[in-house]
């Protein structure tokens, strides 16, 4: 597992600056956590494609909760649908969740990498 900072999380712009990361990063055997600054805000991808490798089941589920805990209302989930957005994607293999702000993706990106960068998550 690599431990990161929030400014140690890579961001990028431009589809060419995504691949060259992505293209670094395989080049190093080490998943994907980094941060696009998009027109419409801030997204946290991760991606294990490149190491032909998915998140286990478990790892999966324990990742959506610890994003809908962060993401809950103040009050709490609603007690009938138990249901909040979790703004994005998250499959096994690759995800990207929506931040508001730069300093919110960071802290988002510093918590996935958690779970992403352990090989003992991996399928």
């Amino acid at each position: 597992m690599t431990t990161i900072t929030p400014a140690d999380v890579p961001t990028y712009e431009t589809r060419a600056e995504g691949r060259s990361l992505w293209t670094d990063l395989a080049d190093q055997s080490r998943p994907t956590i980094a941060i696009r600054n998009g027109e419409r805000g801030f997204v946290v991808r991760y991606d294990l494609a490149h190491l032909d490798r998915s998140l286990t089941e478990d790892a999966l589920r324990t990742l959506r909760a610890r994003l809908r805990e962060r993401r809950a209302p103040a009050g709490g989930l609603d007690p009938i649908s138990e249901s909040v957005g979790l703004g994005g994607e998250m499959g096994q293999i690759a995800g990207e969740i929506h931040a508001d702000t730069d300093a919110a993706a960071r802290d988002l990106a510093v918590e996935i990498a958690g779970l992403v960068t352990d090989s003992d998550n991996w399928a």
